[in-house]
């Protein structure tokens, strides 16, 4: 659905210029794009490189074990039937403090091992090694609905991507954004979460 939309768009777009005459203005500035998109490109890299190095640098050092740690509370409230010492937990943390930091793309690597490891849960309930409900095969559990929802809403401290983003396009404060950022997704999250338990508790 998405490629029909994408070439409708770009082929209307080009019927267009082609119809008022603006054919070449369209190239160019296509050209210009590709260039620019380039720059951005590299621009994104090199902050994401950064952040994912002291990402990884915290692991190394024991911080994010320690922050694992510290959002146990939070973690048995979201995730009452995961035993929060698990491997599961530990990457489900990784990847909500990425998020935490606006990391997107650093958070993904421990966001995909969190569902493996969910998927491996789910084999160990139908086998009656781990508590919770059993559910057919192929079928979302509750914990990994609340892990991707989680994950769409995501809390962002730091949004970095957007600060790089208002930087590379000359804006004055970057970092202005990361107020209403932090605002507009704790409310997500917290709707978010609230839709978790409420559906949970249907069962």
């Amino acid at each position: 659905m998405l490629n029909f939309l994408w070439t409708f768009m770009i082929l209307s777009g080009i019927l267009w210029a082609a119809f008022n005459g603006t054919l070449g203005q369209v190239t160019d500035e296509m050209l210009a794009a590709c260039g620019e998109a380039v720059t951005l490109g590299i621009t994104m890299l090199g902050a994401m490189c950064l952040w994912t190095g002291v990402l990884e640098t915290g692991k190394r050092a024991g911080l994010i074990e320690r922050l694992s740690k510290a959002m146990r509370p939070m973690f048995r409230f979201l995730f009452p039937l995961i035993d929060p010492g698990s491997e599961a937990a530990r990457q489900i943390c990784v990847n909500m403090i990425a998020n935490f930091l606006g990391l997107g793309q650093a958070a993904t690597p421990a966001g995909l091992k969190a569902m493996d490891e969910l998927k491996k849960l789910e084999e160990k309930r139908r086998l009656g090694q781990a508590p919770g409900p059993v559910r057919p095969s192929g079928t979302a559990s509750n914990e990994m609905c609340t892990f991707l929802i989680l994950n769409i809403s995501s809390l962002q401290l730091v949004p970095i991507n957007m600060i790089v983003y208002r930087s590379q396009y000359g804006s004055a404060q970057p970092a202005a954004i990361v107020g209403p950022a932090i605002l507009a997704t704790a409310v997500s999250t917290a709707v978010a979460v609230v839709i978790c338990r409420w559906m949970g508790r249907r069962e």
